[in-house]
C-alpha cells in the first residue's frame, strides 16, 4: 500500500518530521482504501530513517554545541541510563496527576512582598543535575540579545541599570508570570533552531519543563492566589521557576521580544534593556509625552510574542523623583536607594552593639556571608558611600568559628 503513496522530493523528505510523514500517509487514497475492504491491511514495508542534526540559521552556525542527533546520543551526553531519560520524559500530562511524592519536583508557595504568591517548582537532585548540564554545556554557549542582562555571564543588575544612567525619563514595565508563560512549543522551537532533530528537541524540552500537579493548583485555589488564566498556564508544560535551566531557556525564547522592543526603543530615540521580567526604557523628556503610545506598543508586542504585561506595575520616573531599575537608583550614577542604605547601616550598627548572633535566624557563618554580600553590592554601586558602612563592619566582633570559616 505504501508503494502507492506519491514520494516527496528529496528536499521535502529531509525537512519532513515523523508526524508530517504520518499525516501524509493517512491522507493518501491508498491508505484510506486499505481500511474500506473486508480484509485487514498487510504491512509490506518499514520506512526506516536516521535522525541527524539540522542546519542552524546564519549567526548560529559557528556555535560549538553538543552533537545530539538521536536519543542514544542524548543519554550518552547526559551520562544517565536510558531508563532515567524515559522516566524523566515519559507522558508529562499523565505524570501531573500522580501523587506529589512521585513528581520530579518539590513545590512551594511563597508570598510576594506586594501581594499575591509565587510558585517555586524546584527539581529533585537527579533532574537538577541533568538541567544544570543542559544549562552549562549547551544553553550558556548560545548568545542572547544584547538587551538581555539577566542570568547572562558578564552581565548583571548593575549592567542593566547602567544602560539608563542619567536619562531624563525612565519607564519600567513588568511581565506577568514570566516563567510559566513560556510554553513547551516555544522551548521546542529554540532547540530545533539550534539544530536538534524533533525527537531530541522534544526530550530536551520535557527535561526543562513541568506541568504543575493538580494538588498544588488546588492548594493555590484555596489560598486565593490562583485565577483561571494562571491555572491554564500551569497545567500546560511550562518553564519552572526554581530550575537551573529555566532562566537561560527563557532568555532564548524571549529573543524576538527583545529584538522588537529594542527596535521600538530605537524608533522613539530611547534605550531598552531587560532583566528577566523587568523591561526598562529610558530616553529624552519627549518620552513622557509618548508614554501612552509606548505602553500600547509594549503591550501589543508582548502579547504577540506570548507574554502579558502587568500594567498595574508600569512606572514612569522623571529625574524629579528617584529613578530605580531593579532597586538601583540611576538618576545620575548607580546608587543604593536611601532606604536600603539606611537599613543596612542600622543592621551593621546593631551587630556592633548587640553582636551578630542575635540579628538573624541564620547560622552566624551564613549570616556573615549574607551581610558581606550586601556590603559588596553597596561597594559596587557607590564606593564612597560604602566606606561609612565599612567602618561599622570592621567594628563587628564575630565568633571565632564564623571568622575563620569566612574570610574578611
Amino acid at each position: 500500500m505504501l508503494d502507492q503513496v506519491t514520494p516527496p522530493s528529496q528536499a521535502t523528505w529531509d525537512r519532513m518530521t515523523l508526524v508530517e510523514l504520518a499525516h501524509r500517509i493517512e491522507a493518501s487514497p491508498a491508505f484510506q482504501d486499505a481500511f474500506r475492504g473486508d480484509e485487514r491491511p498487510v504491512i509490506r514495508r518499514w520506512i526506516l530513517r536516521g535522525s541527524h542534526m539540522l542546519p542552524r540559521p546564519l549567526g548560529l552556525d559557528h556555535l560549538v554545541l553538543p552533537k545530539l542527533d538521536h536519543s542514544d546520543a542524548l543519554v550518552h551526553w547526559l551520562d544517565i541510563p536510558a531508563d532515567d531519560l524515559r522516566w524523566f520524559t515519559e507522558c508529562p500530562p499523565r505524570r501531573r496527576r500522580l501523587p506529589l511524592h512521585r513528581q520530579h519536583y518539590a513545590f512551594s508557595i511563597q508570598s510576594k512582598r506586594l501581594g499575591g504568591a509565587r510558585l517555586i517548582e524546584a527539581p529533585h537532585q537527579r533532574l537538577k543535575a541533568v538541567q544544570s548540564r543542559i544549562r552549562s554545556d549547551l544553553l550558556d554557549r548560545v548568545p542572547v540579545h544584547e538587551a538581555c542582562h539577566g542570568f547572562v555571564r558578564g552581565r548583571s543588575v548593575a549592567t542593566h541599570a547602567q544602560v539608563h544612567i542619567g536619562r531624563p525619563v525612565v519607564v519600567r514595565f513588568d511581565l506577568k508570570d514570566f516563567f510559566p508563560t513560556v510554553t513547551a512549543a516555544q522551548v521546542v522551537a529554540v532547540f530545533e533552531t539550534l539544530g536538534y532533530p524533533p525527537g531530541v528537541a522534544r526530550d530536551l524540552t520535557a527535561l526543562c519543563t513541568v506541568r504543575t500537579p493538580e494538588p498544588v493548583l488546588e492548594r493555590m485555589r484555596e489560598d486565593g492566589t490562583l485565577d483561571w488564566s494562571q491555572a491554564k498556564r500551569l497545567r500546560s508544560a511550562h518553564l519552572p521557576q526554581g530550575s537551573p535551566s529555566s532562566p537561560m531557556v527563557a532568555n532564548l525564547c524571549a529573543f524576538r521580544l527583545d529584538l522588537r522592543l529594542d527596535g521600538l526603543a530605537h524608533a522613539l530615540g530611547a534605550r531598552y534593556s531587560r532583566y528577566a521580567d523587568d523591561l526598562v526604557f529610558s530616553g529624552p523628556a519627549s518620552l513622557k509625552e509618548a508614554q501612552g503610545r509606548l505602553s500600547a506598543w509594549v503591550g501589543k508586542i508582548a502579547l504577540e510574542e506570548g507574554y502579558v504585561v502587568n500594567h498595574r506595575k508600569t512606572r514612569l520616573m522623571t529625574q524629579a523623583t528617584a529613578q530605580t531599575v531593579c532597586g538601583v537608583v540611576v538618576n545620575s550614577h548607580p546608587n543604593l536607594r536611601r532606604v536600603e542604605f539606611d537599613r543596612l547601616r542600622a543592621l551593621l550598627h546593631r551587630c556592633v552593639v548587640d553582636g551578630p548572633a542575635v540579628q538573624s535566624e541564620l547560622e552566624v557563618a551564613e549570616f556573615r556571608r549574607h551581610l558581606r554580600g550586601r556590603l559588596a553590592w553597596a561597594e559596587q554601586l557607590n564606593p564612597n558611600k560604602a566606606r561609612r558602612l565599612h567602618v561599622l563592619w570592621d567594628r563587628i566582633v564575630w565568633p571565632a568559628d564564623a571568622a575563620t570559616t569566612i574570610g574578611s
